[in-house]
């Protein structure tokens, strides 16, 4: 069942808030790390859509599905076998009734004071959704709260790699290679042993190039060639 909802400042917040979060972690953090043309990247960019697509429908099904309403007509059985335990009030022992909705409480309700009304099983009334938790939208909220969780760490992380890797070379003044001739494994022993991979235990002269210049790792992430 679905409810009506008011404009809510703190609604609007979470909205904003997501929203900035999505796009900075896939405009920012996600195409900075990988980059938004690989394969890695959109496997990122798909994977954390999914989550914030499931974050804003879980928050959506939240804000506008009614808690449950406790019937105007409901008066608890005493003698009802299916129901052995019946709340009743600290003082005097009488059954729960709520005088402001003039009706009696079923176990677990309680009337909120912003919605102005009794909620089924009642948690809690939340702000930054503009409604009550309760009886029927507890288990949405909860997985919007895990989904919240979820794309809020999975952003974190992201963005905590760039923040140390801008850390790291400002402290490095900006230099970005301390060994710039260690251009990967396979080119260190290309460069070593030669080029055909043969004859890399061959007694033979393997040299690549003249010697007076060698490969670097800007010359490898440009993708540029070492002349001889």
């Amino acid at each position: 069942m679905e409810r009506a909802c008011n404009f809510s400042f703190h609604v609007a917040a979470v909205s904003a808030a997501i929203v900035y979060i999505y796009f900075s972690t896939v405009l920012v953090f996600i195409d900075r790390w990988f980059g938004l043309g690989s394969s890695p990247g959109m496997i990122n960019a798909a994977v954390f859509t999914f989550i914030a697509a499931m974050s804003v429908s879980s928050y959506r099904r939240a804000i506008y599905t009614d808690p449950g309403r406790v019937p105007s007509s409901f008066v608890p059985d005493v003698e009802d076998s299916d129901s052995p335990i019946h709340e009743i009030k600290r003082k005097g022992g009488d059954l729960r009734y709520c005088q402001k909705c003039s009706h009696y409480k079923p176990p677990r309700a309680h009337h909120c004071r912003i919605c102005n009304r009794c909620v089924l099983r009642m948690d809690h009334h939340c702000v930054w959704m503009n409604n009550c938790v309760g009886h029927a939208n507890y288990k949405i909220f909860f997985v919007f709260v895990f989904y919240a969780v979820l794309s809020c760490t999975y952003s974190l992380v992201r963005s905590a790699y760039l923040c140390v890797r801008a850390m790291w070379l400002a402290e490095k003044g900006g230099h970005l290679y301390s060994h710039p001739y260690d251009i990967g494994t396979f080119d260190n022993l290309t460069a070593v042993l030669g080029p055909k991979v043969l004859c890399w235990l061959c007694p033979s002269s393997g040299h690549v190039g003249s010697g007076l210049r060698f490969k670097t790792k800007y010359d490898a992430l440009m993708g540029l060639s070492t002349p001889d």
